[in-house]
């Protein structure tokens, strides 16, 4: 079974493959992001699209090899190359430009392109014995048409005639005549009809059938030279061809995607290779008709979804995996792509269906062991498994599948699984990599919700299901006994270690970031007792110095003889001593200032916004913050009073309707603030903006911009003649 077919996409890309001028691979090589830069410059371009080609690989191996294309096959190139003559023609900028412009169309073969006209036939003029022949065919034709026009209207006929229509047989044109019109008109029967009438071609049309046949045959010659002579041209520029051919196939992909997107209302969503998030906003899976959209933040490695019976939880896993292939390969799908995001995988699998048949003689349990198989080595790819639990003991496989989910997570793989394990829940609970999804049931109304609650393990409500789908309530009654109390009471206990796992591994995590913290810390106060003995040392090396010099001061004086010297000496040792007191800090006498007093440091003037011992933390009235030492600061005063002298004009020119088609995102957004501000200013209550539907990019925009608006009461879609999904009407 093909992944589209598993994840019920047979349809959508059926759609999405009749935009295209020829059958190809989904597949895009190269980075999408780049492709995704041509795809949305050409949102801007209006143009047609290409017409129908035939896949020419055959024609190309035939060049390879020397061999001559027949007159459709060369039309064929005709095509692209006039599509892209026609392409190269029209005013673009960009990355489009510095496309095309690579694209060097050779003259010789733009010639022959442009000699056919758009029945794949020479155009008059240009093979001129090619002309005379068709002419005489012409002539010809025209000859039997009225031969047999005057046949029809012989009176000695006209008895023996069964209708006045020419018939074709055998590709011949013949009258349909009863028995005995050998008596008045020769000719030879080719065939007889059901009721017993015969097809006669009159002998004069013969004689102009056989003349036809040689002036086709002639042409025919005419047409292998001429192809033989084309053919030798394109052997000749062989590389350009395989070139053009290539080009046209990816512009293919481009516009057929674009197109597509256009037709459906869709977006488009690259995948992202810096990381492997998958985060889903209002994804609706492209099967179902009236689908609930999926909102979904999948960051953890695996994503275990349990729950009710037909709740959606397999329909979840497809979507996910829908969305991850659609992105891959850059089709655009229903999903609000402004917030959302896909990574980029390798592979993408899906184990779905029971593997067990008769020609294969193999267990369903067997078969899932057999996928498995094939799986594990696979790395940094996405899997999806249904009903992982399928086919055995549900005690065994838990602990069977818990070890194959953790190799399979090793591998840098991320998966999705649907389970009624709760024993493999509870297991898999108390990995931090592991999010869990429960499908929710609406016990008073005991039917499925199709929504998900994160983080818990969730009921199957097996008696609930068959009984909303016609099990007697008496027998749902019995097998409720024989399941007894103690089996539900098992099932709430699994529930709830699960619940404490999950919550003593929150703990963990927390008093593990507060040890980080603490060890964060100390490390600090090492530091900075670090720096306090390296600060002591050389202060204590600083009074060493000094004490040394002042006792060199003294013992140099009492050598002196003079009274006059030795006073002095012990002066300049008493003025060293009082430079070193002066060095020696003192505690600073600081003002006291408190949170929100105006202060001056400098010419700067501002406000204390914190206070921490002997600093503050300054906002300046220009906004700028300033860590200063309190020692430096002065009262400013208050805060100066700041006088605004304005007058609100009311917009000369104030419009309800706006139009934003073809705009950017950024200039859409600048457009409709201002245009607001001039509704609410005008007064009006209610404006329409108009936004097309395109790619749903700008749709999209002036949805979120709407919704953020402080102004905004309400907005809605247009009535249809107001412009539909491609408008909003707005109240103020």
């Amino acid at each position: 079974m093909s992944l589209i077919k598993k994840l019920d996409l047979e349809a959508f890309i059926e759609s999405f493959n009749n935009f295209l001028a020829r059958p190809k691979d989904l597949a895009l090589q190269g980075d999408c992001k780049i492709h995704l830069k041509y795809i949305q410059a050409l949102e801007d371009l209006e143009f047609t699209p290409p017409p129908c080609i035939k896949n020419l690989d055959l024609a190309l191996g035939l060049l390879k090899k020397f061999g001559y294309l027949k007159l459709d096959e060369i039309y064929e190139f005709s095509k692209i190359i006039s599509y892209f003559f026609y392409l190269k023609n029209l005013k673009v900028e960009g990355i489009l430009q510095q496309w095309w412009s690579q694209i060097n169309l050779i003259p010789s073969i733009l010639e022959i392109a442009q000699s056919f006209n758009n029945k794949g036939e020479f155009k008059n003029g240009i093979y001129l014995e090619l002309d005379s022949l068709n002419e005489a065919l012409e002539r010809i034709k025209k000859e039997i048409n009225n031969h047999l026009s005057v046949l029809l209207n012989q009176e000695r006929l006209i008895p023996f005639l069964v209708d006045k229509q020419v018939h074709f047989i055998n590709e011949e044109e013949c009258l349909l005549l009863k028995a005995g019109f050998h008596n008045v008109l020769k000719g030879n029967i080719i065939n007889r009809s059901s009721g017993g009438f015969f097809y006669v071609l009159p002998q004069s049309i013969a004689a102009l059938k056989t003349r036809q046949n040689d002036l086709n045959n002639k042409k025919e010659e005419q047409l292998f030279l001429i192809c033989r002579e084309i053919s030798t041209l394109f052997q000749k520029n062989l590389l350009f061809l395989k070139f053009i051919n290539k080009e046209f196939d990816r512009f293919d992909a481009y516009q057929a995607r674009l197109l597509f997107a256009k037709s459906k209302g869709l977006e488009f969503l690259a995948p992202n290779t810096k990381n492997g998030l998958i985060v889903l906003k209002e994804f609706k899976h492209p099967a179902l008709k009236e689908p609930k959209s999926i909102t979904l933040d999948f960051s953890e490695q695996i994503l275990m979804i349990t729950g009710v019976n037909a709740g959606g939880k397999t329909m979840l896993l497809k979507s996910v995996l829908a969305a991850v292939f659609l992105a891959k390969a850059l089709i655009p799908m229903p999903i609000n792509a402004n917030q959302s995001c896909i990574g980029n995988f390798k592979n993408l699998d899906l184990i779905l269906e029971d593997p067990q048949n008769s020609k294969n003689d193999i267990s369903t349990f067997g078969g899932r062991m057999l996928l498995f198989s094939r799986i594990l080595q696979q790395r940094e790819g996405i899997i999806g498994i249904d009903e992982i639990e399928l086919g055995t003991d549900s005690d065994e496989a838990a602990s069977l599948f818990k070890v194959l989910l953790e190799n399979l997570m090793s591998k840098n793989n991320k998966i999705i699984i649907t389970t009624h394990h709760k024993r493999l829940a509870a297991l898999m609970a108390g990995n931090p990599k592991v999010q869990l999804l429960a499908a929710l049931f609406d016990e008073k109304r005991e039917m499925p919700t199709f929504s998900f609650l994160s983080g818990t393990i969730g009921k199957s409500y097996a008696f609930e299901t068959a009984l909303r789908y016609g099990i007697p309530k008496t027998l749902i009654n019995e097998a409720k006994k024989l399941y007894g109390e103690d089996k539900e009471k098992l099932n709430e206990l699994i529930e709830n270690s699960s619940r404490l796992e999950r919550k003593l591994q929150s703990l963990i995590q927390e008093n593990t970031q507060i040890q980080n913290n603490l060890e964060k810390k100390m490390q600090h106060l090492k530091s900075l007792e670090e720096d306090l003995r390296l600060d002591f040392k050389q202060r204590k090396n600083e009074l060493e110095k000094v004490y040394y010099e002042a006792i060199n001061a003294a013992k140099k004086s009492i050598k002196m003889q003079s009274k006059e010297e030795i006073h002095r000496q012990i002066n300049k040792a008493n003025k060293i001593l009082n430079e070193l007191k002066n060095k020696e800090e003192k505690p600073q006498i600081l003002k006291e200032f408190k949170i929100g007093d105006r202060v001056k440091y400098g010419s700067n003037k501002g406000t204390i916004i914190s206070l921490q011992k002997s600093q503050a933390i300054v906002q300046t009235d220009e906004g700028v913050k300033l860590r200063l030492d309190l020692s430096v600061l002065k009262p400013s005063g208050s805060m100066p009073e700041i006088k605004a002298n304005f007058s609100i004009q009311r917009p000369q020119n104030a419009n309800v309707v706006l139009d934003l088609h073809g705009m950017r995102s950024e200039e859409a957004i600048e457009k409709m603030d201002k245009f607001l501000n001039d509704c609410l200013i005008a007064g009006f209550d209610e404006v329409l903006i108009y936004h097309g539907i395109g790619t749903g990019r700008l749709s999209s925009v002036v949805r979120e911009f709407l919704k953020n608006h402080p102004k905004v009461v309400d907005f809605m879609d247009a009535p249809p003649k107001s412009g539909g999904f491609g408008a909003k009407i707005i109240k103020l």
